[in-house]
């Protein structure tokens, strides 16, 4: 295990060349001749996404994130997010994207854990305490850890040039007083995820600069609210710090971001002009197609500053020639009720699956639509 942190530690991938697209000899230890071909990528989709090496290299701690979150948009939001803030220390266009190297199951598994339970356990000892008194003096804080990889590319050398943490962490214990028993909640405040993600922070900071090869490096760490387990949209990472080097944590920045779902009272009292919007776009689907289930919106806000619309259209499937018109007719829809600088996205589904997609990116004319076969 020693030996594996150390070369994933020293994280040189010698290069033959540095062309995009072309293939090359990597060495990942410098003490060993083996050597595996990459290639680097000649097209990088735009300036929000990375570019990665190949081929791809899962994360030592792949499958973990789906046990340990409390719905399906938290499993995608704190690894998607931990991208995003990341952009703010490793430059899409200077950095590679690779899924973490260093933390395995393992020792992720072990840092879950209460400090009554594993040596290195990173939550709250509860050892004999009674369910509402693990709610009320220890509750879980820490449900998962994501670990992100950024390289450059140095002359003929991949090095490893950052790495991002990101600590998902509980808005709500749930517990029971009996095996089995009906389940309670306990509301965490904000002072409580902050302070105890803060403290998690620092711990995991230490310990990952006494593995071999990350002494230096540097290390950006984002702290994920978790939201509840019934709701339909996903947490927001609400502020991260940085440790160039050392054990340290520099000053802690505040992210401002936030999923809203449309239409709802909350929607239409703190942001009525994109909730009037909506509801006389939901009610034109209505108006054409009384065969839908529901049609739910999604905004992400970055502050306070609306970056994306998502719609959701379930629809009972009635033949493929239905699915067209229904498709054309909502595609319409897009640039009569919604700004052209708002990019928005359609999702048509039926219990059979994907029917169709319509995309309209900022200031585009006309969307894209694509309708599955």
């Amino acid at each position: 295990m020693k030996k594996q942190l150390g070369w994933l530690a020293a994280s040189m991938i010698l290069l033959s060349a540095c062309t995009p697209n072309s293939e090359t000899e990597v060495v990942q230890d410098p003490e060993e001749s083996e050597a595996r071909t990459v290639v680097l990528p000649s097209v990088r989709l735009d300036d929000n996404y990375y570019s990665t090496i190949l081929p791809y290299a899962e994360s030592k701690s792949r499958g973990l994130v789906v046990s340990n979150m409390a719905t399906k948009y938290d499993i995608v939001e704190v690894e998607k997010g931990l991208m995003r803030l990341s952009q703010n220390e490793f430059p899409t266009d200077q950095f590679f994207f690779q899924e973490g190297q260093y933390l395995d199951r393992t020792t992720i598994s072990s840092w879950l854990a209460r400090s009554n339970q594993t040596e290195q356990g990173l939550n709250p000892d509860d050892q004999g305490l009674t369910g509402r008194e693990k709610a009320q003096q220890a509750p879980v804080y820490l449900s998962h850890i994501v670990e992100q990889n950024y390289l450059v590319l140095d002359e003929n050398t991949m090095k490893l040039a950052g790495i991002s943490i990101g600590l998902a962490l509980n808005s709500i214990y749930y517990y029971t007083e009996v095996d089995y028993g009906p389940v309670f909640e306990q509301q965490l405040s904000d002072t409580q995820i902050t302070e105890n993600g803060r403290r998690i922070a620092q711990e995991i900071v230490t310990r990952m600069r006494a593995m071999p090869g990350l002494e230096e490096i540097p290390i950006t760490i984002g702290l994920f609210k978790q939201n509840s387990r019934n709701a339909i949209v996903p947490g927001t990472y609400f502020s991260y710090g940085v440790s160039d080097s050392g054990n340290e944590i520099g000053d802690w920045s505040a992210i401002n971001e936030r999923f809203v779902t449309f239409p709802t009272s909350d929607s239409s009292e703190q942001f009525r002009d994109t909730d009037t919007a909506f509801r006389n776009f939901k009610q034109d689907v209505e108006t054409y197609f009384p065969n839908y289930t529901s049609v739910i919106g999604n905004g992400f806000y970055k502050d306070d500053f609306l970056q994306k619309l998502t719609i959701d259209i379930p629809i009972q499937f009635f033949g493929k020639a239905e699915i067209i018109g229904f498709t054309q007719y909502v595609s319409g829809l897009i640039n009569t009720h919604f700004v052209t600088d708002l990019p928005v996205e359609i999702n048509i589904t039926s219990i059979e699956g994907e029917q169709a997609l319509i995309k309209r990116e900022a200031n585009q004319e006309t969307p894209f639509v694509h309708i599955y076969e």
